[in-house]
């Protein structure tokens, strides 16, 4: 197996492991963090926070792993656009899971504290409770501007490439622009983050990449667009 077909599957393997640590991430943390009483319910289901940002972190690692094992293949096309790419999904957006996931796990000695204390007692851990979900909510809305940004330069260097099929790519393409409105209109107050509206524009975006990652897997890159001079071919 040469270095493309495995950084193919590897890719490809990276999406797959994010997009279900991200869906499990939901499963186990945000029933618990959306209950009215999340501060009693941290506490009762403390290694069901954990899991969640454990998942977490599991997710932003897995995503942040993507431009750097691209970088070589997709600078080919624009250095300086691979290089955004590594800083937006890289960097940028794995700071913004890592800041949920500290709110979370905050919230677990707060919550320990706050059942503690008794209810005549407990009425100053709860603008604490507040200020640490915030902080999670706002590391989310940032994800929600940083990750559409770097999806753009990743399928517009797969779609100049034709390491992929162009319509895989020119989905992406079309599917990140209107995350990225979502997301701009959610920033804004516009719409609400879990609205329809908001919904059916972020809806393109998983199940693209999840055809992304299987092509990439059972298909791999198109050899003639990683040959020598193709870059320079595409390009012209």
């Amino acid at each position: 197996m040469n270095t493309n077909r495995a950084t193919a599957i590897l890719v490809g393997v990276l999406y797959i492991i994010g997009t279900v640590s991200g869906i499990l991430t939901l499963v186990f943390a945000k029933p618990i963090l959306d209950a009215p009483d999340y501060l009693v319910k941290v506490s009762a289901a403390g290694n069901q926070v954990i899991i969640g940002a454990l998942l977490m972190l599991v997710m932003g690692l897995a995503l942040s792993m993507v431009p750097v094992a691209m970088f070589s293949i997709l600078k080919r096309q624009s250095e300086a656009l691979a290089l955004g790419y590594v800083v937006f999904r890289g960097a940028l957006e794995t700071v913004t899971y890592i800041g949920v996931a500290i709110s979370w796990l905050l919230l677990l000695p707060l919550s320990e504290a706050y059942v503690q204390a008794g209810t005549p007692n407990a009425s100053s851990f709860q603008p604490l409770g507040t200020l640490l979900l915030k902080a999670a909510e706002t590391s989310s809305n940032t994800t929600e501007i940083i990750f559409p940004l770097g999806a753009l330069m990743f399928n517009y260097l797969l779609y100049r490439s034709r390491l992929i099929p162009r319509w895989i790519s020119s989905w992406g393409f079309v599917g990140a622009i209107l995350y990225l409105a979502a997301g701009l209109l959610h920033l804004f107050g516009v719409i609400g983050q879990m609205s329809m509206i908001a919904l059916v524009l972020v809806l393109p975006t998983a199940p693209q990449e999840m055809v992304m990652a299987l092509w990439m897997i059972v298909k791999g890159f198109n050899p003639n667009a990683i040959a020598p001079g193709s870059a320079k071919a595409n390009i012209n």
